[in-house]
């Protein structure tokens, strides 16, 4: 069998997300669900309770030598991680019955990633947050995977509006007029504190906008 690029997405209703932030509000976190074991998802894949168990396995070695794994808001067809979209870094993960639960903590504030500042908007604009596996590894004509590779766990926003359909946040700014000032506006947070006033406003009439199209 030949290996493939495996990705994953737990919607939010899946994933039990939770945030949580410190008292002084300069920090953001993430726990829930990460991947599941045992179970056919809407792929029509199992992955094995021992592949995702080897997973978390490998996952916490990388975060005791790195001090955490790298993922991106929005799932990218690739095993890279690209630097320039990183919103978070994984901190934590562990099995809890068939589930790989984990806690990421979102890169946003002055010495945040745009991609991180993003996402922390998203979250207090009230968009709700899932999560997107992303490996590599065999499948077998019934759908079992084995030799899984992890690489990381990214994020996907989908807007809260019933009947709204899920898609991709970053592609969506990339390409809508208004998306690319808000991505404009990420990157001057990074040295101007004006700038930081707008960005919240910017993302919420860029998800009104959106979401005004599609009805």
């Amino acid at each position: 069998m030949k290996h493939q690029i495996l990705i994953e997405t737990l919607a939010p209703t899946d994933s039990n997300i939770i945030t949580e932030s410190t008292n002084d509000g300069k920090n953001t976190w993430l726990s829930g669900i990460f991947m599941q074991a045992d179970l056919r998802n809407r792929n029509n894949r199992n992955y094995p309770l021992r592949e995702i168990a080897e997973a978390v396995n490998v996952a916490n070695l990388v975060i005791k030598e790195t001090n955490g794994i790298f993922g991106e808001l929005d799932h990218p067809q690739t095993l890279t991680i690209n630097m320039d979209r990183v919103s978070h870094v994984i901190t934590s993960m562990r099995m809890e019955g068939a589930n790989a639960v984990g806690k990421m903590k979102i890169l946003c504030g002055p010495h945040g990633t745009p991609m991180g500042n993003i996402a922390k908007a998203l979250i207090e604009s009230g968009v709700r947050i899932g999560v997107s596996s992303r490996g590599a590894g065999a499948v077998n004509e019934s759908g079992d995977v084995s030799g899984f590779n992890f690489v990381t766990v990214d994020l996907v926003a989908t807007p809260s509006a019933p009947g709204a359909r899920p898609e991709s946040i970053y592609e969506s700014l990339d390409m809508a007029a208004s998306g690319r000032r808000v991505l404009t506006l990420a990157e001057q947070m990074q040295q101007d504190p004006d700038a930081q006033k707008y960005f919240k406003a910017e993302i919420m009439r860029f998800l009104n906008q959106s979401l005004f199209t599609k009805r």
